[in-house]
């Protein structure tokens, strides 16, 4: 089976939003600003132009240079970072939670998807730049949602106790956690190299924030991405008067409210709050709420008043850290971005934004669904080539996919629809005869077709079931074979851990994924390394 792909919309794993947003159903025209083709940047680039502070450039290169500066940095990164300080220079972005050592093999999509739209726009558009930036989701809370990866089916988890923003987190402990993982992945090249990487990133970093950045570095730095942790003072004073008129008019939830609406024969990804701002501390992340004319933070004695709480804003902006509604704002204030690359769920949110951005006078991002790939050795291929499967039965629902191949390699046919239609044509002469005499005879004659056709049905079933039991070791390795490529009957994506590939591939795993990716084909791409 060669390398190959699919569409998105035919894979069965994306939602009806997403395949209509794909499809550009005219129900979504007014969430989006342009939809990613390579011909829009050009509206976009001038847009974000024209919209963007250039006074805030500097103040992002300084804090980029400063967290840099204990990193060793690949020539094409630095370029990258002092390229910023040019006001025609542009940022793609991607954004992605600190999962243990990158969590699920989606992290590198994301990146890859990235990197790969700046050398396309770059070729398009040659008297811009373009950064692929990795913006590092370092104020998240939700430390279960990070705290394992999957590794040959195995979950590995993190046991450690965490209440505050996950980039400050102490990486100690993890020394223990490498000698549990180092036992499975054995001893060879790959594997010390797997180990090395590890180790480096977590023991030698003393937060999950740099641990990250290092981890990211060493695997994309050669291609120029930028990684920045916006949990930063200086890069958050920008965001001050933002923060200010959502604590004074809360604006968001009302005008994201409003979008939702237009949304609700889908399932809506979030739903604001009457403050989408958190308050944040080493060991504390929580909601501010606005309570008797006080602000409140919640689950602690904590309050302000209107004059206490703007003040603190000035002077501690660092202090006040974005939702997953203000989260983007922030970004497109602080980054001169020009698309933003997210998985469907993370689309599916940015789409209730736009008339919230339209209020704020910032220009809204390009959203694009990264890439999605399905990974597969040459000896899975050949496997699946002997089983006579293709790759858009591989993607379906195994219960439909082992049905479909119990009538394939069935050499009589388990489907009974010609004897029913030849049933419904013999009680046709009973119905002639019946409509001729008395109507309880008609009723009689109706009962017993649906008796007998219900009867044909029921064989129709244990046929079925019958050539099951007689093809089940072909049947099992069918399953089998799947179930490797789709873990838990999910998306591997989204199961299996990076180093389960670097491991048998290493270095190749990257680069070939770098070689085959194209973020604007939309289609779900099949890679047989």
């Amino acid at each position: 089976m060669p390398t190959d792909c699919i569409s998105y919309q035919n894979s069965g794993y994306f939602s009806s939003l997403m395949n209509d947003y794909l499809d550009q159903k005219n129900n979504l025209d007014s969430l989006y600003n342009r939809f990613p083709k390579l011909e829009n940047f050009e509206d976009q680039i001038l847009e974000k132009q024209n919209n963007y502070n250039n006074n805030n450039r500097p103040t992002l290169v300084s804090t980029l240079q400063k967290q840099y500066s204990k990193v060793e940095t690949s020539v094409l990164t630095k370029q990258n970072i002092d390229a910023l300080n040019n006001p025609n220079t542009f940022t793609v972005t991607t954004g992605h939670q600190l999962n243990l050592f990158s969590g699920p093999l989606y992290f590198l999509y994301k990146i890859i998807s990235t990197i790969n739209l700046t050398t396309e726009l770059k070729a398009k558009y040659p008297t811009y730049n373009f950064v692929p930036v990795y913006w590092m989701a370092t104020e998240d809370h939700d430390f279960e949602e990070i705290n394992y990866f999957n590794f040959k089916g195995k979950k590995f988890r993190w046991n450690k106790e965490s209440t505050g923003p996950v980039g400050r987190l102490s990486t100690e402990g993890l020394d223990e956690f490498l000698e549990i993982f180092t036992l499975e992945i054995g001893s060879s090249l790959n594997a010390d190299t797997i180990k090395k990487l590890f180790e480096d990133s977590y023991l030698k970093h003393d937060n999950l924030a740099d641990a990250t950045r290092f981890l990211a570095n060493s695997l994309f730095g050669a291609y120029g991405l930028v990684i920045l942790d916006a949990d930063n003072a200086d890069l958050k004073r920008n965001f001050i008067p933002f923060a200010k008129e959502e604590l004074l008019h809360q604006s968001s939830h009302k005008l994201v409210l409003e979008t939702a609406e237009k949304l609700k024969e889908y399932t809506v990804q979030v739903n604001p709050r009457e403050i989408n701002l958190f308050y944040i501390e080493d060991d504390i992340r929580e909601r501010i709420i606005f309570e008797n004319d006080r602000y409140k933070v919640n689950h602690t004695k904590i309050e302000f008043s209107e004059n206490e709480i703007l003040s603190l804003l000035e002077n501690h902006p660092e202090k006040f850290s974005p939702n997953v509604i203000m989260r983007p704002l922030y970004q497109e204030v602080i980054l001169p971005n020009l698309c933003y690359i997210g998985g469907g769920g993370e689309i599916a949110y940015w789409l209730e934004l736009k008339s919230f951005f339209a209020a704020a006078k910032v220009t809204f991002p390009m959203l694009l669904l990264r890439n999605s790939v399905l990974l597969a050795t040459e000896k899975q291929a050949k496997k699946a080539d002997k089983l006579d499967l293709n790759w858009g039965g591989l993607f379906s629902k195994q219960a439909d996919l082992v049905t479909t191949k119990t009538k394939e390699l069935s050499d009589f046919p388990v489907d009974l629809t010609h004897l029913k239609i030849q049933l419904q044509k013999q009680f046709q002469e009973l119905y002639d005869v019946a409509n001729k005499t008395d109507e309880s005879f008609l009723g009689a004659v109706k009962a017993q077709e649906t008796k007998q056709i219900k009867g044909l049905e029921n064989l129709e079933k244990r046929l079925l079931k019958a050539q099951k039991r007689k093809l089940s070791e072909i049947l099992q390795r069918i399953t089998e074979l799947q179930n490797e490529l789709f873990p838990n009957q999910s998306l591997q994506e989204r199961q299996t851990n990076f180093s389960e590939f670097y491991l048998e591939f290493g270095e190749n795993l990257i680069s070939t994924l770098v070689k085959q990716l194209k973020p604007l084909d939309n289609k779900f791409d099949i890679i047989v390394l």
